[in-house]
């Protein structure tokens, strides 16, 4: 008889089990080397740690690529378990739909207001109060990534600022180097623009332009600095022939392009090389001009799927995602930081110390993602997809985002 009860209570137990346990279908665009390491410590994690199956679901090329497929199978009705998506605007709509499970009482319970650094992570998760995303990374787009090997090559120092950088792209190129790395995107010449913004603007003309929707200040002499430096950025890039991202990355990782303007993403590629921060590639936040950065990052949104296994699922995913331990592990891959202010960071290499400083001392802006809608930046990216494929005068370049700027929502 106690055989049997035993047998009974077991046969119960690992039936209880299966029931709680679900495939979770996850959607991203992380698909670069050090990106697919860096989502391999998630996946890790949640078939570690819970009952349940991370089925990954990647979808090749950027978020440019990604985000209109993953839109469209939610408001077709396929929807996955959970995607990650930038937070900020991108999922208004779909929220407002209905179709983005709410996450607030998890985060209640969990004291994400509390830990969560800095809180504009979760207020982009927040529509009307409520929680919908939970963010995983915070990253900055601000970094001009140097090449030690390219520069020893032409018999230089390593810049210490975007100035420096363009002083020196003469000597790169007479050595057969590829002065600025730059892959062909729109999203990639944006980011660019983005970058040298923040780096040679003042922090209140920024807010001006990218918060109060000044036109004015889009069109003036601040402004017209950086469309200056991005007609350099042009000429300095223009030997550079790749497509994608990462590919720009190993440009500068193999000592064939001197720099490159990319988010702190391009860490992770920079690490899977077993190259050294300080040693083999330095990064100057800000473009060596600003010590600011903005405050980026990838979120995970959960689909709503009537089946209640799933969605005790769905939050047993968000919960581990924003976990100490996975925090730690994900970003140091990833080159992002981490959302929590908790989390002991004693390994992280030099580039992560510098963001982790600016951070903590709040020299922090808006992303471009939280700041604007996603037509305002599609705009911004067409014109700068424009600029980069032509002659365009940096007047001209400038009188037109004026006008983008006035328009904006």
């Amino acid at each position: 008889m106690k055989l049997t009860s035993i047998l009974m209570t077991t046969a119960l137990s690992v039936s209880a089990t299966i029931a709680q346990s679900a495939d979770l279908e996850v959607t991203h665009w992380w698909t670069s080397g050090g990106e697919a390491a860096a989502v391999t410590k998630f996946a890790d994690a949640v078939n570690g740690q819970t009952a349940h199956n991370w089925v990954d679901g990647a979808i090749a090329g950027s978020g440019t690529t990604a985000r209109p497929i993953i839109i469209s199978r939610i408001l077709g009705g396929d929807p996955m378990a959970a995607t990650q998506l930038t937070h900020g605007r991108q999922a208004e709509e779909l929220i407002e739909a209905g179709l983005m499970t709410d996450l607030t009482e998890l985060a209640e319970k969990e004291g994400w207001r509390d830990i969560v650094n800095p809180p504009s992570l979760l207020d982009s998760c927040t529509y009307e109060g409520r929680i919908y995303c939970v963010p995983v990374n915070i990253h900055s787009t601000q970094w001009l990534w140097l090449s030690h090997e390219a520069f020893d090559k032409a018999g230089m120092s390593v810049p210490q600022d975007w100035y420096e950088f363009v002083a020196a792209a003469p000597k790169l190129a007479e050595a057969g180097i590829v002065p600025l790395a730059m892959g062909q995107q729109g999203w990639q010449q944006r980011i660019a623009f983005g970058a040298l913004t923040v780096g040679l603007v003042d922090p209140d003309s920024w807010r001006k332009v990218s918060l109060e929707r000044d036109a004015g200040v889009a069109a003036g002499p601040q402004y017209a600095k950086v469309f200056d430096a991005v007609v350099d950025a042009r000429e300095l890039a223009r030997n550079s022939n790749v497509q994608d991202w990462n590919l720009a990355t190993n440009m500068v990782i193999t000592g064939k392009a001197g720099g490159q303007i990319m988010g702190d993403w391009a860490q992770g590629e920079f690490t899977l090389a077993e190259q050294v921060a300080g040693q083999d590639y330095t990064c100057l936040p800000g473009m060596g001009l600003n010590q600011i950065i903005d405050t980026s990052g990838d979120a995970f949104y959960f689909p709503v799927i009537d089946d209640a296994e799933v969605r005790q699922a769905q939050m047993d995913m968000a919960s581990v995602l924003i976990s100490k331990e996975v925090q730690v592990a994900f970003n140091l891959t990833k080159g992002s930081l981490p959302v929590r202010g908790d989390v002991d960071l004693s390994a992280a290499n030099d580039c992560m110390k510098k963001g982790l400083a600016i951070l903590a001392d709040g020299n922090v802006l808006p992303s471009m993602d939280q700041a604007f809608s996603a037509d305002t930046q599609a705009q911004i990216q067409d014109l700068m997809a424009e600029f980069w494929a032509s002659d365009m005068a940096a007047a001209d370049a400038q009188a037109r985002y004026a006008e983008i700027i006035a328009d904006a929502d």
